[in-house]
């Protein structure tokens, strides 16, 4: 897990007068346990969010009595209570819902495993998922989150911004190669929105994750306006990416439509 910019911090940017920096480091401390990091340390959780050791102690208590935290000894990991902060946003949200169905009757079709997500700021966020196999390394589950530029869905979602958004993110965004294969140039990066956008579709080879190729599309609302991508994914070693295209992507599309009709009858 990468070191976090110091809590309430990010790097120096000018926060707003009202902008609460206590607050923003007890969500740190919570951002600091992830999939692979269910247990850390004092030293820890200080280190990844930039704190110091007594600051972190003193949120990480805090935490433990308000039942977000359990200490066990010199570790500390999260309590399911964690879910409530998500789950109001995801209870209100129709889309995962409407969604399952149709991602559960295309991996059952393409025998491959099919997410969809949606875009925060520089991120995707998988909102549901139906899994056939593991494919990487890193466990994915609703909530995960990936960097947008080396995902097919994080490509869909930021081609369906508006130019100035667009333009702002790919002069702004940490594009940060992930494996070999990862574009990190702004101006390739914008050429491969500007493909997305136009066809329709987003292919991404080995970006993420060495080994694990993808495609993706949009998901939208009765206006037409993108409201999350969908996608599925394979491994390298068992489709071209010519395959993943051909095989895979008629499917992708029609399951597409069938989210979008069943959002329009809502």
């Amino acid at each position: 897990m990468d070191a976090m910019a110091p809590a309430g911090d990010e790097g120096g940017r000018e926060r707003p007068e009202a902008f609460v920096q206590s607050l923003a480091r007890g969500l740190a401390v919570i951002r600091a346990f992830d999939a692979e990091h269910t247990q850390l340390t004092l030293s820890e959780v200080a280190r990844q969010t930039g704190l110091t050791r007594a600051a972190a102690r003193r949120f990480l208590l805090t935490l433990v009595e308000l039942g977000y935290v359990r200490s066990a000894g010199r570790l500390f990991e999260l309590r399911p209570r964690v879910l409530e902060l998500g789950y109001a946003y995801l209870s209100g949200l129709s889309l995962p819902e409407v969604a399952r169905p149709h991602l559960e009757h295309l991996a059952a079709e393409v025998h491959e495993s099919c997410s969809l997500s949606v875009l925060d700021d520089e991120e995707i966020v998988y909102v549901a998922r139906v899994p056939t196999r593991r494919i990487m390394t890193v466990a994915i589950n609703v909530g995960t989150r990936f960097p947008a530029h080396a995902t097919s869905m994080g490509r869909v979602l930021l081609a369906a911004r508006p130019d100035a958004d667009r333009e702002r993110y790919l002069q702004t965004a940490q594009l940060t190669a992930l494996t070999p294969f990862t574009v990190t140039d702004p101006d390739r990066l914008r050429r491969a929105l500007a493909e997305a956008r136009d066809q329709g579709w987003a292919l991404v080879d080995q970006e993420l994750e060495e080994g694990l190729r993808s495609i993706a599309v949009p998901v939208r609302d009765g206006d037409g306006a993108v409201l999350a991508a969908m996608n599925i994914s394979a491994s390298a070693r068992h489709s071209t990416p010519d395959a993943v295209r051909d095989d895979l992507l008629p499917a992708l599309q029609a399951a597409a439509r069938e989210i979008e009709r069943d959002l329009r009858r809502r």
